[in-house]
């Protein structure tokens, strides 16, 4: 019998995607892949698959769960299963710099951005940017990894040398434009099944780490999930959010294979859109989706039921 797999390697972030899949009364089972093997020589299980690696697997101990997955996943493709955020996604999904160059090739506009390997090829590459300020970040990230705000080289300098400095997990460090937003918040859009859900804004006032799951494993200070302030809640849902850059997202989505994202951008003081960032494990904050009554999860729980139909007859 046909069923649902999810491919992931945090049970705390897929929860909320299984207990829809309850609800609905769904089969599925979870490939949790932080180890395991794959037999190349055998055909895989009936069904339909979903990705929701992680870029940040390795903060988890799950250091070789994306090159697991993607063994899998071109095991699955090999064999024309149905794989919603397949090999596609999840090439996006651990590179930013890939991410930033497959978004340049549809026209949308991304900060200026330096890839460098080695702590001198930071620097160099901050001169080479002249950028007054700029941000460093991992090239394979998730959770504001190596997210630091400089306004000089030398400040660049005693953190590169310094003991504080993170080492990315790829070795590649990005050193990118700072984008000035006149408001302190950015715009998250979500899709489903590469359609739009809803847009939220969040705050980014008290930092860069803005992971909107409910059980986040940011254990830092300014980690916005769980947090009560009715006064200014940290993630909000806009209404009636209506931007040009929503039908360029879906056909970016549609034309690198991703049925499943969270696609964030930010506005300088001219108004202009720059996209940095382009989650395909997309998480969602239970605060924010209660009170504008849109629910990501149970949308994407009955688009694998929708898709697990269409299977299920073709396979008979």
């Amino acid at each position: 019998m046909s069923k649902i797999y999810i491919i992931h390697e945090n049970s705390e972030w897929t929860e909320h995607l299984t207990n829809r899949l309850n609800e609905l009364n769904l089969s599925y089972e979870e490939w949790h892949l932080d180890h395991g093997l794959v037999d190349l020589s055998q055909e895989p299980p009936e069904g339909v698959f979903y990705s929701r690696m992680s870029a940040s697997s390795h903060t988890r101990g799950h250091r070789f769960a994306p090159e697991l997955t993607e063994a899998v996943l071109a095991w699955l493709e090999q064999h024309g299963r149905k794989v919603l955020n397949g090999s596609r996604a999840l090439r996006l999904e651990v590179s930013k710099a890939n991410q930033y160059t497959a978004l340049a090739s549809h026209g949308i506009k991304t900060p200026k951005t330096i890839a460098a390997a080695g702590r001198d090829m930071i620097i160099e590459a901050a001169g080479k940017l002249g950028a007054e300020s700029f941000i460093t970040k991992h090239n394979r990230a998730g959770k504001g990894l190596g997210v630091q705000l400089f306004h000089s080289i030398d400040a660049l300098k005693q953190y590169v040398d310094g003991p504080d400095f993170e080492e990315p997990v790829d070795g590649i460090t990005l050193i990118q434009e700072y984008i000035k937003s006149p408001e302190p918040y950015i715009t998250r859009c979500e899709f489903v099944g590469g359609k739009f859900v809803y847009a939220v804004r969040v705050d980014t006032s008290e930092g860069f780490e803005l992971c909107p799951a409910d059980a986040c494993q940011i254990g830092d200070l300014f980690c916005p999930v769980g947090e009560e302030v009715p006064e200014k809640p940290k993630f909000q849902v806009i209404e009636d959010f209506r931007e040009p850059i929503i039908e360029q997202y879906e056909t970016f989505l549609k034309e690198n294979q991703i049925a499943v994202a969270g696609i964030e951008f930010i506005r300088n003081s001219e108004g202009e859109i720059f996209t940095y960032d382009i989650n395909t494990n997309t998480n969602y904050n239970s605060d924010a989706e209660k009170a504008a009554g849109k629910f990501g999860m149970l949308e994407l729980a009955r688009l694998l039921g929708k898709e697990l139909k269409i299977v299920e007859p073709a396979r008979l």
